[in-house]
């Protein structure tokens, strides 16, 4: 929740076209090692190979034939068959003309070093230009994943498609991409023909992502088992900054999709900017777009939006079937995003009367969800004409059926399961009483109160009570006065971290879940700990039905 002198700043921030901040951009730090995979010699060193086919517009099934297919399809291919060819002959202009289509196969396998670079854990990162469209599959396998090239076929003539290949890399590993090539513009019948530009393979040395910026951490240890998370000497990464306030981030994890069969190549990082109105997706794979809007007007489509400080989406989750849910302050509303892109409102009144401002959420495994809902989101908070009910209230959405479980703080802001989903904790933002309790939940998803876990008030340092998250061994990390508080189950202090700029939410990510991602007011930070986190559903397609900015 950001302070009233940032008033206009964020009024700035709201009425501007959603985009990327300045700052968001990464500078992009150099390849340790370029492969032209259009030379030969570049060629022999990843052992790749080349093949290429003329693919046809075929009429559809018999009870709809004009619906055009293309032959071969992509999700079909046997490249193998294909006509060989020399990778300096790539540059041949290939097709009938007019609006035509040529796939081409590349078969590669990593070898121990390139260039002297050690292969083993390095990323890999595939850009290929065909003229004047191409659409990548890799592995079989279409990245349909937002604000990622590689299936994006109009992003533009003769534009790079860049792929993340792998982030830890091994000898031996092989890769098949199919390219198809389109020639364009498709709206006009041209008189060129199909070829490829350049492909190239970028490696860079296992660390950080490209652009990413090492910052030290304060760390007050004030427990040996401190050390068991946090090792000594951690620091930080500053992944992306330049946004007006991050919130509700959360890790989206690489998963197949249940239609259809898509895949997602990785996973990515989602978090808001509810002063802008936007969501972003983080993804290191490529420094030139690092951050990339995910969903614009994410929370309001109001047209009194400047009388709001943070008119958008707040808290993000995930459900045990992999669907996008998402607080909403302007519209004050819980809603789901479903695989095919359709929104489901799940929760936006109480007996009648509107919600304050859902602010975070989190999912019980058998799909009970509960969410806060304090008045941040409304332009003058508690006192604003908008607000309907009595209280800030925290809610349990079961089989349907909204419930109140409880109204025991004035300002309910982040809440997160233990990993045996008994405790609930629950933490208030509140300058008052900054404290975080904990609650027995029961199977129908109300609550008894099990006491304070911690109460923080009187510690220095700006800020109430906002995200918290939980590892694996139950450890609760919360965000409060100075930075990030890191405690035992029981309840014991383990230790104080403090960054650059305040953190307000977490989540952790990777695939190892050992990744601790803050969204920290301007910018996006990693930490590295020994121990995994507790992370919600991962998705199976959550980008599906999304249209690219």
């Amino acid at each position: 929740m950001p302070k009233p002198t940032r008033w206009p700043l964020l009024l700035a921030a709201m009425l501007a076209t959603p985009a990327l901040p300045a700052g968001a951009r990464q500078s992009p730090a150099p390849p340790a090692a370029v492969v032209d995979l259009t030379a030969a010699e570049g060629a022999q060193q990843v052992s790749a190979t080349w093949r290429t086919c003329e693919a046809r517009l075929t009429p559809g099934p018999a009870d709809n034939p004009l619906a055009l297919q293309l032959s071969p399809r992509g999700d079909n291919l046997d490249g193998a068959t294909w006509t060989p060819i020399e990778p300096t002959s790539l540059t041949t202009r290939r097709g009938p003309g007019g609006v035509c289509f040529q796939w081409y196969d590349l078969r590669l396998t990593l070898p121990e070093h390139i260039a002297g670079l050690g292969m083993r854990g390095s990323s890999v990162v595939l850009e290929i230009v065909a003229d004047d469209y191409a659409e990548v599959w890799v592995d079989g396998r279409l990245p349909l994943v937002l604000g990622a090239r590689g299936g994006a076929v109009p992003a533009g003539f003769n534009t790079p498609q860049r792929l993340r290949l792998t982030d830890d890399a091994r000898p031996g590993q092989q890769f098949r991409i199919s390219c198809l090539a389109i020639n364009g513009p498709i709206s006009v019948s041209p008189g060129n023909r199909v070829w490829i530009r350049s492909a190239v393979l970028e490696l860079y040395p296992p660390g950080r992502p490209a652009g990413s910026e090492r910052v030290a951490l304060t760390i007050d240890r004030r427990d040996p088992r401190l050390a068991e998370l946090l090792p000594e000497g951690a620091s930080a990464e500053r992944l992306a900054s330049g946004f007006v306030f991050t919130e509700g981030p959360v890790w989206a994890d690489a998963r197949y999709a249940a239609a259809g069969g898509r895949a997602l190549q990785r996973g990515y990082l989602l978090f808001s900017d509810p002063n802008a109105n936007t969501i972003y997706r983080f993804d290191g794979a490529e420094p030139e777009t690092a951050v990339t809007v995910f969903r614009p007007k994410s929370g309001y489509t109001g047209a009194d939006i400047a009388e709001y400080r943070q008119p958008g989406s707040n808290g993000l989750t995930f459900d045990p079937q992999g669907r996008l849910t998402i607080c909403q302050h302007g519209d004050r509303r819980v809603v789901r995003v479903e695989h095919n892109g359709d929104v489901t409102v799940l929760a936006d009144r109480f007996e009648g009367k509107r919600l304050n401002s859902p602010n975070d959420l989190a999912y019980r495994s058998d799909g009970a969800l509960f969410f806060t809902d304090p008045p941040f989101g409304l332009p003058n908070f508690d006192k604003d004409r908008r607000k309907e009910l009595p209280h800030s209230g925290v809610y349990c959405l079961r089989n349907g059926v909204l419930s109140l479980v409880s109204t025991d703080f004035s300002g309910p802001n982040g809440l997160a399961f233990s990993p045996d989903e008994r405790t609930l904790y629950i933490g208030n933002w509140d300058e008052r009483r900054k404290v975080v309790n904990r609650y027995a939940v029961a199977d129908d998803g109300s609550l008894t109160a099990a006491g304070t876990l911690i109460d923080l008030t009187a510690e220095p340092g700006e800020d109430a009570i906002d995200g918290i998250k939980t590892d694996a061994l139950g450890n609760v990390y919360i965000s409060g006065p100075g930075g990030l508080w890191i405690m035992s189950p029981s309840g014991i202090v383990l230790g104080r971290v403090g960054l650059p700029e305040h953190p307000h939410n977490m989540a952790f990510g990777d695939a190892d879940s050992r990744s601790l991602y803050l969204a920290a007011q301007t910018g996006i930070y990693r930490i590295r700990l020994l121990v995994p986190g507790i992370r919600p559903g991962a998705p199976a397609n959550p980008s599906a039905g999304e249209e690219t900015r």
